[in-house]
C-alpha cells in the first residue's frame, strides 16, 4: 500500500505539471508554462498527503469518542465473568457490525491473538496503528495488569474514569480557545458592518452639511 500511494502521488504530480503546462500553452508565454508546470506539480504531490491525512485525523477522531463506550462494554463483559481476549472479541464483534471504527480495530487484536500473539503484543499494535493518544496508556495499563495478576475490570473502570476527565479537559480547553479564535472574525467582519452602521448616518449628514454650506 504504501508503494502504490507513492505512485499515485506521483502519478497526480505529472497530471499537475501537464494541467500547468497546458494553462501555460493557453497563455502563450514559455516562463508561464514552466512556471504553471512546477506549481501543478507540486500540487498533485501535495493533495494525495493532505486527503490521506485528513482521513486518517478523521479515523483517529471517530476512534478516540468511540473509546470510552468500548471501555464500559468491556467493563461489563469482564465482570460478567468473560476474560479480556473474550471480552474484547464479543465488544470488537458488536461495534464493527454498528460500522464503528474502533470495532475493526478490535477485531484486528482478536485477530491477533487468535494467529499466536499475546495480548500485550496485540494491544501494541493496536496502540501503533490508530496512533490515538489515550489508546497508548491504556494497553499499557492492560498489560501490567495482565503480567501482575490483578483483576482487569478495575483497571479498565479506572482508564475510563481517566479517559473522560481527559476529554472533559480537552472541550473546555477547546471552549477557551473558541473565545479567542472568534475574535478575529468580529473585528474583520461584524464590527466594521457595526461600524458603519453607527458612523454611516453622521458622516452623511456631515457631507450634506458641508455640501450645503
Amino acid at each position: 500500500m504504501p508503494q502504490v500511494f507513492q505512485v499515485f502521488r506521483f502519478g497526480m504530480g505529472l497530471l499537475g505539471v501537464l494541467i500547468g503546462v497546458s494553462v501555460g500553452v493557453v497563455l502563450g508565454n514559455t516562463g508561464s508554462m514552466i512556471l504553471f508546470g512546477i506549481a501543478g506539480f507540486g500540487i498533485g504531490i501535495f493533495l494525495p498527503s493532505y486527503y490521506v491525512g485528513r482521513r486518517a485525523r478523521k479515523r483517529q477522531n471517530a476512534i478516540a469518542r468511540q473509546l470510552s463506550d468500548v471501555l464500559d462494554l468491556l467493563v461489563v463483559c469482564v465482570e460478567a465473568g468473560l476474560g479480556l481476549f473474550e471480552a474484547i472479541k464479543v465488544v470488537g464483534t458488536e461495534s464493527e457490525r454498528q460500522k464503528q471504527e474502533i470495532g475493526r480495530e478490535l477485531a484486528l487484536v482478536s485477530s491477533e491473538i487468535s494467529a499466536g500473539a499475546t495480548l500485550g503484543q496485540a494491544l501494541r499494535n493496536l496502540a501503533d496503528r490508530t496512533a490515538v493518544e489515550d489508546i497508548k496508556p491504556l494497553a499499557a495499563t492492560l498489560i501490567q495488569s495482565e503480567q501482575l495478576g490483578a483483576q482487569i475490570a478495575p483497571a479498565l473502570r479506572a482508564s475510563s474514569d481517566a479517559l473522560r476527565t481527559r476529554r472533559r479537559l480537552r472541550a473546555e480547553e477547546a471552549a477557551q480557545r473558541t473565545t479567542i479564535k472568534i475574535l478575529f472574525p468580529l473585528v474583520l467582519f461584524v464590527l466594521p458592518a457595526m461600524l458603519l452602521v453607527i458612523v454611516g448616518p453622521a458622516i452623511i449628514q456631515i457631507l450634506h452639511t458641508l455640501a450645503g454650506g
